[in-house]
């Protein structure tokens, strides 16, 4: 509450003062209109110096990207909580169903809103609640209509957990495809994938895998030439990477739902096109310094608190003899001895969930492997989830059928009031 300050203007003020105006009373925030999506009205680009300890204001401060499409004042306030970067300045799906403004917050840590140095133990749900209930607070402050957060993926955890520290921040959450992990490495995302879909799709898949495995002599100098055209640097030797990318593919697969299995390289498919085929699906980058560097925020939260998936090695023992358990994601951090993993926050959010949680509407896609570990409501009758059937991590509300769709529409609509 210390950077919010206060900052108070009657309701006559408000109208009689521009948004500008009115965001540049704001106490400890930068303010710059920019032309953004112009689907809104007004646009700005807003920098919050927030504490890096909200219980510590000694530690130091950093700054927090958000952005603001505004429309109306009296229209509801939709806050899209990245669990990452922010990624675009478009409106999102329930800004446009809902003809809402938009505050889009980029979460601590990554990109734009980096302190100058990573300490990392600043890095937690509650730390990262804190801040998106300070620039909640502070925007509320000019419109009074209805609030709505939401988020995609950890965007969709992060709405989790600002809810549950600050409940009564806005009315309605939509959390699209997010997690409910309850350990480092949750065994029901490897449970999922021995049983999604059809058994045929998990065969082809299966198979392409082992040929993958037996011809891995062959593979390794063209996984090499593909890095190297490609411009991608590897903190591991590069037969750990293929053991990688070869563990990873049934996950990248389900996950995204963009390879029809009519795409699955055959027996009679040529090194270089398998090669090719994994690089893509399994995406060769994810596993590189290139792509884990802006993506370590992410990891860390996963190796501490929130939980992520380990690669089981015993359907390839006979390939893999290098190892003695399951892989797991401490690839990302090399030369880095990381605290050990606490589950206690995640068994009070998931408790949580299941007894107080009120008006949060979960998206699930049904094949995507996030939905192993999706939140269980277990009796929770004030709030709803809506499973996608076939969907992937790509399912939104406009992905459903139409009836269900209108479902969920109606829902919030009612909510909203």
């Amino acid at each position: 509450m210390l950077f919010i300050g206060a900052f108070l203007f009657s309701c006559s003020d408000t109208k009689s003062v521009s948004l500008e105006q009115q965001l540049r009373q704001i106490p400890n925030v930068s303010v710059k209109k920019i032309k953004g999506d112009v689907t809104y009205n007004e646009y700005y680009e807003l920098y919050f110096t927030q504490p890096l300890d909200h219980g510590n204001p000694k530690a130091g401060t950093f700054k927090q990207r958000v952005l603001l499409g505004s429309r109306a004042l009296e229209k509801p306030m939709v806050v899209e909580l990245q669990g990452y970067n922010i990624w675009t300045e478009r409106e999102g799906e329930l800004s446009k169903l809902l003809d809402a403004n938009q505050l889009t917050i980029e979460h601590r840590f990554f990109k734009d809103s980096k302190p100058d140095s990573l300490n990392w133990k600043y890095l937690n749900i509650k730390q990262a609640a804190a801040d998106q209930h300070i620039v909640i607070q502070a925007l509320k402050k000019i419109y009074k209509g209805k609030w709505l957060t939401t988020g995609i993926s950890k965007g969709g955890q992060t709405t989790i957990y600002h809810r549950y520290f600050y409940p009564n921040d806005v009315d309605v959450s939509v959390p699209y495809v997010a997690p409910m992990n309850l350990a480092r490495e949750d065994k029901r995302i490897n449970q999922h994938l021995e049983t999604v879909e059809d058994k045929a799709t998990r065969d082809k898949i299966r198979q392409f895998q082992l040929r993958c495995f037996q011809q891995k002599n062959h593979l390794i100098p063209l996984v090499k030439a593909y890095a190297e055209e490609h411009n991608l640097h590897f903190s591991m030797a590069m037969d750990k990477l293929l053991d990688l990318l070869i563990l990873e593919y049934p996950f990248a697969f389900w996950q995204w739902g963009t390879t029809a299995a009519t795409a699955i390289p055959s027996a009679k498919a040529t090194t270089e096109e398998m090669v090719r085929h994994l690089a893509k699906v399994a995406d060769i980058k994810f596993f590189s310094e290139e792509g884990i560097e802006p993506l370590k925020p992410f990891f860390y939260q996963a190796l501490t608190e929130i939980g992520i998936y380990e690669y089981d090695i015993k359907p390839f023992e006979k390939y893999l003899k290098a190892y003695e358990k399951n892989l797991t994601f401490d690839h990302t951090f090399p030369h880095t001895k990381l605290p050990a993993f606490s589950v206690e926050s995640m068994k009070k959010v998931n408790h949580w969930l299941q007894t107080d949680a009120d008006k949060m509407l979960f998206i699930y896609g049904e094949y995507d492997p996030w939905s192993a570990t999706s939140v269980v409501l277990n009796g929770n009758k004030k709030c709803k989830k809506y499973i996608n059937p076939k969907g992937s991590h790509r399912t939104r509300i406009n992905s459903f059928p139409d009836s269900t769709k209108n479902e969920i529409i109606e829902t919030l609509k009612k909510w909203m009031k």
